[in-house]
């Protein structure tokens, strides 16, 4: 699933108007990373900005919309996928990737928010769902890779092992003060690639 295009704000036009996207989503991410999601309020958000009340309410029309193309903005500028020839280095580039997004204070507040949101508003959980469907195919192709060079088994599901990857470190943020450190990121890919190797992720 992609992230809606339905959204006011989702376009990447030019200009002036992409001025005022940028300033908008960016004081959209500082409320998010202060304040939280409950706390998203679009008239604080344009004032932040600098821009008209007005504009803000015509192109995102809700928090969730607002939500939305952040989350859309953040996938199309993160890192592109790392190859580096091997399972375990392709993963490891990917978890070392993540922990450091999530260890960033203000990223990783901003996730924290948006995860939040998500449980209890079925809007922001669409926005969420749709950036880590972005996030989750741009790295499955290393591991089918990987299968390809007879690394893991054939019918090896590639979304399942590059969540894998991803899944501790999520819940080291959401539920331990432990550090997100290239430590916990390489354990998390070597967990992955053992388990893909052994054919824990064949498709059933």
């Amino acid at each position: 699933m992609e992230l809606s295009t339905a959204e006011p704000g989702a376009v990447r036009p030019g200009g002036r108007t992409a001025r005022v996207r940028a300033a908008v989503l960016e004081a959209a991410g500082d409320v998010l990373a202060e304040r939280g999601f409950a706390h998203l309020d679009l008239a604080d958000v344009a004032r932040r900005a600098e821009v008209g009340k007005t504009t803000v309410y015509r192109r995102w029309g809700s928090a969730t919309g607002l939500v939305a193309d952040l989350l859309a903005d953040m996938a199309g500028r993160s890192v592109p996928r790392t190859e580096t020839g091997s399972l375990l280095g392709d993963l490891t580039a990917n978890a070392r990737l993540v922990a450091r997004t999530l260890a960033d204070p203000r990223q990783g507040a901003v996730f924290k928010a948006v995860i939040a949101a998500a449980v209890c508003d079925p809007k922001a959980a669409e926005a969420l769902h749709g950036f880590y469907a972005v996030r989750v195919a741009e790295w499955a192709p290393c591991v089918e890779q990987a299968a390809v060079r007879g690394e893991v088994p054939a019918g090896t599901d590639p979304q399942e092992v590059v969540r894998a990857v991803s899944a501790p470190l999520y819940y080291r943020l959401l539920t331990t003060a432990a550090p997100l450190d290239e430590a916990a990121a390489d354990r998390a890919a070597a967990a992955a690639a053992a388990a893909a190797r052994a054919g824990v992720y064949v498709r059933g």
